[in-house]
């Protein structure tokens, strides 16, 4: 049989989702709380791999177990039991053998924050930048994500990947409450692209790069011609979208967006 988790953590004290060899990931952690319960080792396989400092208010993973569990409800009571605080399992649901957490998603959304001064109530939460931004250019810049495909420009170098087009249905930067937000959506993201995009858009704010210069980045196809990457801690994976044959049904509530903190 197999399950699916949905998940959310605050990724600070992470070393990312992906087990290593040293360090705590989330991945692991949620294994070995789960071979407590279950009494036998399982593979969590995720639906993204966030790198350190990365959190997630919306993940998805799936494990396969050898016998039905009669009450996931009470398997997501005992597993939050077990785990620590900036970890929490928010629900189990059974679905087809063949569906896949990772390969099955239809979309991912992701979600850089910005404050202009210190907010102790979002530390490691939102990336502290101060110099002043023209945010309608920054949007038109990442108007550009809409009608391209191919960001290896943004992509971390040496990835393993057989190809970095993306189809980006969502890039927009919203400012409330002292909160900037830049929400991107696509069906994939390559490795560091989300802070590789922000830290390239931050110097469009800026006015270090005129707009037109953003299109010319993604054209180069090479990382060098980005900006830098911006600090992971601003970074949220806020949802994971799936086909309603999947089985998952969304609850009504309005927290996919928001921090664990909010």
């Amino acid at each position: 049989m197999r399950y699916f988790i949905e998940l959310a953590y605050k990724g600070t004290n992470f070393i990312g989702w992906q087990r290593q060899i040293k360090g705590r990931s989330v991945q692991q952690t949620l294994e070995e709380a789960l071979a407590t319960i279950l009494r036998l080792s399982v593979e969590v396989v995720g639906s993204s791999r966030t790198d350190a400092g990365v959190h997630a208010s919306q993940q998805f993973a799936h494990f396969d177990w050898e016998t039905i569990i009669p009450d996931p409800d009470k398997l997501v009571h005992r597993l939050n039991s077990l785990l620590p605080t900036d970890l929490v399992v928010r629900d189990i649901f059974p679905v087809a053998d063949d569906v896949h957490a990772r390969f099955a998603a239809t979309y991912r959304r992701y979600q850089y924050r910005i404050i202009r001064q210190k907010n102790p109530f979002l530390t490691n939460e939102a990336h502290i930048f101060r110099p002043d931004l023209d945010i309608e250019a920054m949007n038109a810049a990442a108007a550009f994500l809409l009608i391209h495909q191919d960001f290896e420009s943004f992509s971390k170098v040496h990835t393993d990947v057989f190809t970095f087009l993306c189809d980006i249905t969502q890039a927009e930067w919203q400012e409330k409450d002292g909160l900037l937000t830049f929400t991107v959506q696509s069906n994939r993201f390559l490795r560091g692209m989300v802070r590789g995009l922000v830290g390239t858009l931050l110097d469009v704010g800026t006015g270090k790069r005129p707009v037109a210069d953003f299109e010319k980045i993604i054209l180069a196809k090479n990382r060098q011609a980005a900006g830098p990457q911006a600090p992971a801690p601003g970074l949220f994976l806020v949802e994971v979208g799936y086909p309603v044959a999947v089985g998952y049904r969304p609850p009504a509530r309005s927290d996919a967006s928001v921090g664990l903190s909010d």
